[in-house]
C-alpha cells in the first residue's frame, strides 16, 4: 500500500495529548527533552522495560524507525519503566541499553511517573503523536509494525515534512529479537515468586518467605514447575541458598528464557542446562554452550533453549552450582 493509498482512508484519529516526559528521573543518550524541545515534531514513545521478551521482539523494529526517520522529524523516546526492582539501577539500564544497541533517547521512568501520565498499562506500549502534539496512533504488545510506520509516514506528511518514502523496513530479527514461534507455543510467561507465581509443583507446596528444602517431583505435567534445594520462595523471585539447587520446567516452546541474577553485582554463579536430561546440543540459547554450561554475571534475560527443529513437551532443568542465584520468571518464546 502506497503512502498516497494510506491517506486515502480515513485519517488516523485523535486519542489525546501527548503527556511528555517531565516525569523522568533521568535520561540516556540525550539530555532532557522538554516540551519545546518537542514542539513541531512527530514522536513516538516506546514504552520497555529491558528483560521484557515481548519488548525484545519488537526492538528491531523501533530501532530501524529511529534510524529510518531521525533526520525527517521523527523524535522516538524509549520509556524504561522497571518491572523488577534491580530495573531501577540506573547502571543496568545503561549496560542493557549498551548491549541492545539501544542509541535513541531513553526517559528513565523508575518512579512510574511517565507510565502514570500516559494512563499505561502494558510492556511494550507505543504511542505516536503528531506535530501538534495530540496523539494519533497506539499499538499495545508485539506485531502491528505496517500500522505503525505507516502511522510514523503519514503524520510527517501532514507536518510538511517532503520527500518521506513510503516504503516498510524489511527485517529478518534473530537472537533475543527474533519473533516468536506462535504457533508451537504454549507455554506462559510464568512467575517464581509467591505473589504472581502459579504452577509449582514440589511435594509439600511453597512454603512463604522463609528457607525450605524442596525436591523435583519424578513427573512434571505441562507448564509446571518444581525447585531442588534450598530456596526461598520470596514475592517476586525464589532464591538459592544452598550450594547446589534445581529449577525443573515442563515447557512447549521454541525458545525458553529466564530473567535471572548473581546475588550482587561483580559476582557469578555458574549453571548448567539439561533438557529431558541431556545437554542441549544444537537446541542451545545463547547463554549456554552445546554441553549446556552457562554462568549467570548479570540480572538480565538469558536465553537458555532455542530448539532448531520439532517442538514437542519437554523438561528444562537448571543446576546453579553457587548459592546466591536469584531467579525471577520464566518466558517463551
Amino acid at each position: 500500500m502506497s503512502l498516497f493509498g494510506l491517506r486515502r482512508h480515513a485519517p488516523l484519529p485523535a486519542e489525546g495529548h501527548l503527556p511528555g516526559f517531565d516525569g523522568a528521573s533521568g535520561w540516556l543518550n540525550t539530555p532532557p527533552l522538554t516540551a519545546d524541545d518537542l514542539r513541531g515534531k512527530v514522536v513516538l514513545a516506546d514504552f520497555w522495560t529491558y528483560t521484557c521478551i515481548n519488548w525484545l521482539r519488537t526492538l528491531a523494529y523501533v530501532r530501524a524507525w529511529a534510524e529510518k526517520y531521525k533526520d525527517r522529524g521523527l523524535v522516538l523516546v524509549g520509556v524504561h519503566t522497571p518491572e523488577f526492582p534491580f530495573e531501577r539501577d540506573v547502571d543496568n539500564i545503561r549496560e542493557a541499553a549498551t548491549d541492545m544497541n539501544v542509541w535513541y533517547p531513553i526517559a528513565i521512568d523508575s518512579d512510574y511517573e511517565v507510565w502514570r501520565a500516559f494512563s499505561n498499562h502494558y510492556w511494550p506500549a507505543v504511542y505516536l503523536a503528531d506535530a501538534e502534539g495530540r496523539i494519533r496512533h497506539h499499538q499495545f504488545g508485539e506485531g502491528g509494525y505496517e500500522d505503525c510506520e505507516r502511522g510514523i509516514q503519514q503524520l510527517l506528511g501532514e507536518a510538511g515534512v517532503e520527500g518521506v518514502a513510503d516504503d516498510l523496513v524489511s527485517l529478518t530479527p534473530d537472537g533475543f529479537e527474533a519473533q516468536a514461534d506462535w504457533t508451537n507455543l504454549q507455554s506462559p510467561e510464568t512467575y517464581l515468586g509467591y505473589a504472581q507465581g502459579q504452577g509449582f509443583a514440589s511435594r509439600g507446596g511453597a512454603k512463604i518467605g522463609v528457607p525450605n528444602t524442596y525436591a523435583l517431583p519424578e513427573r512434571l505435567m505441562l507448564n509446571q514447575w518444581a525447585l531442588s534445594g534450598d530456596w526461598t520462595i520470596e514475592s517476586g523471585l525464589s532464591k538459592l541458598n544452598g550450594a547446589e539447587g534445581k529449577i525443573g520446567f515442563r515447557f512447549h516452546a521454541r525458545d525458553v528464557h529466564l530473567v535471572m541474577g548473581p546475588p550482587a553485582r561483580g559476582t557469578s554463579v555458574p549453571f548448567r542446562v539439561l533438557v529431558d536430561g541431556e545437554p542441549p546440543g544444537d537446541a542451545r540459547g545463547l547463554d549456554i554452550d552445546e554441553d549446556g554450561h552457562g554462568t549467570v554475571s548479570q540480572q538480565r534475560l538469558h536465553q537458555l533453549i532455542r530448539q532448531r527443529g520439532s517442538i514437542d513437551d519437554r523438561t528444562v532443568e537448571i543446576t546453579f552450582l553457587a548459592a546466591g542465584a536469584e531467579a525471577y520468571v520464566f518466558t517463551f518464546g
